[in-house]
């Protein structure tokens, strides 16, 4: 059953327990995601990348998430990740999304909230919920990925401190956008760390008390499950996850390429360990959130 993902996050936010949310770029990981999340009876999240979407990937990746959830029972949304122009969220819409992340983050917080209510206006209307970001995440989805397992979280960072939310802005955003999540910044960073975080769980209780909206952490992957549980206890209802999910894929497939001899082997069995370390991934997460026997 495709939902929205208000939907999905009310029921996170009431019982306090966060929804993963996976980034998938191929069939073997929307699997792997949708196999595990019915066996755990999880929600499932799916979201979708632009450079995954390119050259009709947008109809190869919608069409096989939406065919899947017609033979699964737990509830499913589609997601699109990190759109920052408005013709991608237009298509994402039209291809049948019931959600769509704007990140206007660098931007000025008035222009971010303009980009973002013009969001809000066009995707409410076709009953797609909307995500955006306030404070700024580092960022390394932009490149090769190669970046997204070497960033340095503090790279080109006069003072951190300047990019995490500023939860006075918090209030003001939600009222001018009507957005229905909010990603926060609270020492989290895209991709594969160099050092392990330290999240501000004192700025994110103060931003929960203020936010109308769930709140989602970006950059979950690497983050110390002991943090990750406290934020959670603290209003995060949804975390986004891929760096762990590719690192346990293309592990796998390294290691099993490594060794044969036979390069003509079919895609299935060369698929088995990476597909085996991916489930292995996404289980974890599920029930570290707590978002497992919640359908």
């Amino acid at each position: 059953m495709l939902v929205t993902m208000r939907e999905m996050l009310a029921d996170a936010r009431e019982k306090k327990y966060a929804v993963p949310a996976f980034d998938v770029s191929n069939y073997e990981m929307i699997k792997a995601v949708i196999d595990v999340c019915e066996e755990e009876r999880s929600p499932a999240l799916f979201m979708c990348l632009k450079p995954d979407l390119q050259n009709k990937g947008i109809k190869f990746l919608t069409a096989m998430i939406k065919e899947a959830e017609k033979h699964y029972t737990v509830p499913v949304c589609l997601h699109l990740d990190h759109a920052t122009e408005l013709d991608d969220i237009k298509e994402a819409i039209d291809n049948g999304f019931t959600s769509v992340m704007y990140d206007g983050s660098v931007l000025p917080f008035e222009q971010n909230a303009a980009r973002t209510l013009e969001v809000t206006k066009i995707a409410h209307a076709k009953g797609v919920t909307v995500e955006a970001e306030l404070g700024h995440v580092g960022d390394a989805i932009a490149g090769t990925g190669e970046d997204i397992l070497t960033k340095d979280s503090t790279a080109k960072v006069d003072n951190p401190e300047d990019t995490l939310t500023d939860p006075e802005e918090v209030r003001r955003f939600i009222e001018i956008t009507d957005v229905d999540a909010l990603a926060v910044a609270i020492g989290t960073s895209h991709g594969v760390y160099r050092s392990t975080p330290a999240l501000r769980i004192d700025r994110l209780e103060k931003i929960e008390s203020i936010s109308k909206s769930p709140l989602v952490l970006h950059g979950g992957s690497g983050t110390p499950d002991d943090q990750v549980k406290e934020a959670i206890r603290h209003g995060i209802t949804k975390i986004n996850i891929y760096s762990e999910v590719l690192y346990g894929l293309n592990s796998g497939l390294r290691d099993k390429l490594n060794g044969i001899q036979n390069l003509s082997m079919w895609p299935v069995y060369v698929y088995e360990d990476a597909i085996t370390r991916m489930r292995e991934v996404i289980r974890n997460k599920i029930r570290t959130f707590g978002s497992a026997g919640r359908v």
